[in-house]
């Protein structure tokens, strides 16, 4: 099998193309998916590291990636919501490390995936998963979003928090969003009926009136911030810092579920949600595209495509 892999902890260097790579299990439970689009984000470059470590089994050589779109190319026997030829979009967080999706193919538990939406291209669809229900299961779950709720999304314009911004507006919220001026208009594009820029001081002094509902996707000076920024009985989640719960908060770990992505698929065809792609690779420019993510300052998602 072609893709890349890596068969020791590292830097960009560890990464390697390769034809050689065994060909992937096919378990009972499991979908066999030709690749097509694989989203890149930052976990990809932490998991490369070593830092998850202490969380997985990791088996090498392993194959970079969580998020992925394409084609079913065999189905386990136990496998009854998926055949061969389905379009298929999905997080694919296995309970080990090892079969990432930036290569030719991917086994894929059946719980990892969802019908693509009709709406999205592979590439599109490759950029959702992970940001996508990181963003849906914290505000659904965690936060419990609803009509009329003001709700403050930190960083609004990365990978989960611009979909944060459009899940939240779908559910009925009023949504304030903090990023940088140059990326104002782009969440207002969004649904964001408010912007505030994160470097003109702490937030809590810059809102008009405290939030329902904050989704802490920085940590650190924010995250401290964030009990000045809710009313009384608000609720605070955050994504990145295990101690927003000293806070009162809840800690939010994504986790594959199909009826999330399923959600996530029906607001996309009903036009409540879209995936901006800032760039594309080639499965050969794989470390490029980790680059790019790692500087930070991404607007919109990178994808590696596989020919």
């Amino acid at each position: 099998m072609r893709g890349v892999a890596y068969d020791r902890f590292g830097d960009l260097d560890v990464l390697e193309l390769r034809d050689d790579l065994p060909e992937p299990p096919v378990g009972p439970d499991t979908v066999l998916v030709r690749v097509h689009a694989a989203g890149v984000n930052p976990v990809d470059m932490g998991i490369r590291a070593g830092g998850l470590r202490s969380f997985f089994p990791h088996r090498f050589p392993i194959v970079p990636g969580w998020d992925v779109a394409g084609v079913v190319e065999a189905a386990g026997p136990a496998v009854v919501d998926f055949a061969p030829g389905d379009e298929v979009f999905g997080y694919v967080r296995r309970d080990d490390v090892q079969w990432g999706t930036q290569a030719e193919f991917v086994p894929a538990p059946q719980r990892c995936l969802a019908h693509k939406p009709e709406s999205l291209s592979f590439a599109e669809a490759g950029a959702l998963p992970l940001a996508g229900l990181t963003a849906y299961q914290a505000l659904t779950e965690a936060l419990e979003v609803g009509e009329g709720d003001r709700v403050l999304v930190h960083r609004a314009a990365g990978g989960v928090g611009f979909n944060a911004v459009q899940i939240a507006v779908a559910l009925g919220a009023h949504v304030i969003g903090t990023a940088s001026p140059r990326n104002h208009g782009f969440l207002r594009d969004a649904g964001a009926a408010e912007c505030i820029d994160y470097s003109a001081g702490p937030v809590s002094e810059q809102l008009s009136e405290p939030v329902d509902a904050v989704l802490d996707l920085i940590g650190g000076d924010a995250l401290a911030d964030a009990p000045k920024q809710l009313r009384a009985g608000g609720r605070l989640a955050s994504v990145v810092d295990p101690g927003v719960r000293d806070l009162g908060g809840r800690y939010v770990f994504v986790r594959p579920e199909r009826h999330d992505l399923e959600e996530l698929g029906r607001m996309a065809d009903a036009g409540q949600l879209r995936v901006p792609i800032a760039r594309a690779f080639p499965l050969e420019r794989t470390a490029d595209a980790q680059r790019l993510v790692a500087e930070g300052h991404v607007r919109g998602k990178v994808v590696v495509t596989v020919p």
